[in-house]
């Protein structure tokens, strides 16, 4: 349930409301709005007396939250999140600037990193992505240079102020990689890993959490839930394609869900048309289109030399033409009321 506040309610009031919560055994999330601020109480109500919430004063009322997911639910708040990705809160996914995540698919080098990095930044984008650890299928590939990859965002983040997004695939790398990064990404093969969700939901860092490739919408915003109750409401959620019968694309790009977050979830979401489609000529054209249909950002792999890439280089846009579709993508924002 939800417990809405008066306008005007002081923090004490805000604590006294919290205490009753918890002294019913549920768990308590404060959410500051624009307007007033609500207590989510969640757990079980079975036992709960409603009246000693109505009775205090400065409560105006309860609403039950009819949603399966609860604190990501729109019910428990109606405006957009604004999730910052940096240490400084410089630069937020959510706002009405689109927010542009982009880099190599894995680290391979300093060279290779700093070269797409610089390029990144001055086309306009506000993270650097770039995989440490890579989950692969084939247990043969390259898997990705592990903590020195880690230090190289890093030195990428202190010669551009790029925020570091970067996939923590398991919990024993949680720490680590907190160690480094900015946001932590959980890929879509750990969308359904709960202890990972709940690990990374007990950091201080944002949590990008990517879309399982057979994931329903209900499954995708339950997932974001499990790190929302560990105590970290800066989650970022992110389509990047579901498995289809179709053949002419490595994902089908569900570019409807954007829409549909939109009405059930405060969250910010982004789009990664990289993984999405898995071919380079279409990522600017599916950018443009994710824009246009209400995504918060995008997620771009970007790579100075796809042939060469060690990792999704066909998927990989060069930083010429990612220059290009920061440009095309201006007037498709301002068109929806946002900047790009």
């Amino acid at each position: 349930m939800i417990v809405v506040m008066r306008p005007g309610s002081t923090q004490a009031d805000v604590e006294h409301v919290v205490q009753l919560v918890k002294d019913f055994g549920l768990t308590d999330h404060v959410i500051v709005g624009t307007d007033r601020t609500v207590v989510a109480a969640i757990g079980d109500k079975r036992n709960v007396d409603k009246s000693a919430f109505e009775a205090y004063a400065a409560v105006e009322k309860i609403v039950p939250i009819l949603a399966p997911y609860k604190v990501a639910s729109k019910e428990v708040k109606s405006e957009p999140s604004l999730v910052p990705i940096d240490k400084n809160a410089t630069n937020v996914i959510g706002g009405k600037k689109i927010g542009v995540i982009a880099g190599p698919c894995s680290v391979e080098s300093k060279e290779q990193l700093l070269e797409i990095a610089h390029a990144v930044k001055e086309a306009g984008a506000i993270g650097l992505r770039g995989g440490a650890f890579k989950p692969r299928t084939n247990p043969y590939s390259f898997q990705g240079l592990g903590e020195k990859g880690l230090e190289l965002l890093a030195e990428a983040r202190e010669a551009t102020g790029l925020a570091v997004v970067t996939e923590v695939m398991s919990i024993d790398q949680v720490d680590l990689v907190c160690k480094y990064a900015d946001v932590l990404q959980i890929g879509t093969r750990n969308m359904h890993n709960f202890n990972l969700l709940q690990a990374c939901g007990r950091t201080d860092k944002p949590v990008l959490l990517k879309r399982g490739w057979s994931a329903t919408l209900d499954e995708f915003l339950l997932a974001a839930e499990y790190i929302i109750n560990e105590g970290n409401q800066n989650v970022i959620l992110c389509e990047r394609g579901i498995r289809s019968s179709e053949e002419y694309v490595r994902n089908t790009l569900a570019l409807s869900i954007v829409p549909a977050i939109k009405r059930e979830s405060h969250l910010p979401i982004l789009i990664d048309p990289s993984q999405g489609t898995g071919h380079a000529y279409m990522v600017p054209a599916m950018s443009k289109a994710s824009v246009a249909c209400g995504a918060d950002g995008l997620l771009v792999e970007v790579h100075h030399d796809p042939e060469h890439a060690m990792t999704d280089g066909a998927q990989s846009v060069t930083p010429a033409t990612f220059k290009q579709m920061m440009e095309d993508l201006k007037p498709i924002a301002a068109a929806v009321g946002r900047e790009a």
